[in-house]
């Protein structure tokens, strides 16, 4: 890809990291790519990998214990704040306190005793014997 073709799009569309409609009406982000096309398997890993990682700063930043626990239960924290996002996951305040206490069994029953766990199913069920056994299914 020419630079030339990229700079002189980049300067007539301009960069919207949030979707807006634009004046044809449909919905569109980044440099004026039309999301009702969808996007690339290879934008949505690189999205996935951009998230992941916020979600990783955001419980390393709020848990100062964070870095104590080994790299699965590290996963599980960090895959229950991407899917529900940090202020939610502050709210599972037993799950935290036996989470921080090492107190794995427990944090695993407290996951599996929310309305998370009803509502992701299979998911919660996984990443609770995660937490319980500290190995990766």
């Amino acid at each position: 890809m020419d630079e030339k073709w990229l700079t002189y799009t980049r300067r007539y569309e301009g960069l919207n990291v949030f979707p807006y409609q634009c004046p044809t009406g449909h919905m569109t982000i980044g440099y004026g790519h039309n999301l009702e096309n969808g996007i690339s398997k290879e934008a949505a890993e690189f999205i996935l990998r951009q998230d992941l990682q916020a979600a990783r700063q955001a419980v390393s930043r709020r848990f100062e214990w964070f870095k104590k626990l080994d790299a699965v239960r590290q996963f599980v924290l960090v895959d229950m704040c991407f899917n529900m996002g940090i202020a939610t996951l502050c709210t599972f305040k037993k799950f935290l306190t036996a989470l921080r206490r090492s107190d794995f069994s427990g944090a695993a029953n407290e996951m599996l005793n929310s309305r998370w766990a009803g509502q992701v199913g299979r998911r919660a069920r996984e990443l609770a014997e995660m937490m319980e056994t500290g190995a990766y299914l």
